[in-house]
């Protein structure tokens, strides 16, 4: 008899600059707070605070507390986070595994880096 193993998901660390060269690149969350957020983010980033994830674990507060985009997300759509050094998305990326999500990646060095590097990035809390 054989046995049979199943990698269980982990989170993809990734370096601003790989994320940046990635041809088709994932959703791209913000897990910073909105104030931080709408003061400069990454080109394309949708702000979905830590906290928020955190409390999304909860079906019941999922339905009150996220947005509907988020809700119908699909589990195997591949999803990146960032925050400001890096000391958030680990937790952020943990939270969406324990959720389902298959393909989680966390941006090392976060939104400090990304300024560093000067990529693309915006004001204000409008959608890209």
């Amino acid at each position: 008899m054989t046995a049979t193993t199943s990698l269980k998901p982990s989170v993809t660390n990734i370096s601003p600059q790989d994320f940046h060269q990635l041809s088709n690149s994932p959703l791209l969350i913000d897990v910073r707070s909105q104030f931080e957020y709408v003061r400069g983010h990454a080109k394309g980033a949708i702000n979905l605070s830590l906290p928020r994830i955190l409390m999304a674990q909860n079906a019941y507060l999922r339905q009150l507390i996220v947005p509907k985009w988020f809700r119908d997300l699909p589990k195997d759509k591949p999803i990146a986070v960032i925050c400001l050094t890096a000391h958030r998305s680990p937790i952020a990326a943990n939270s969406l595994l324990k959720m389902g999500f298959t393909q989680v990646l966390n941006v090392t060095g976060g939104m400090s880096q990304w300024w560093q590097l000067d990529y693309p990035n915006v004001t204000g809390n409008k959608s890209e």
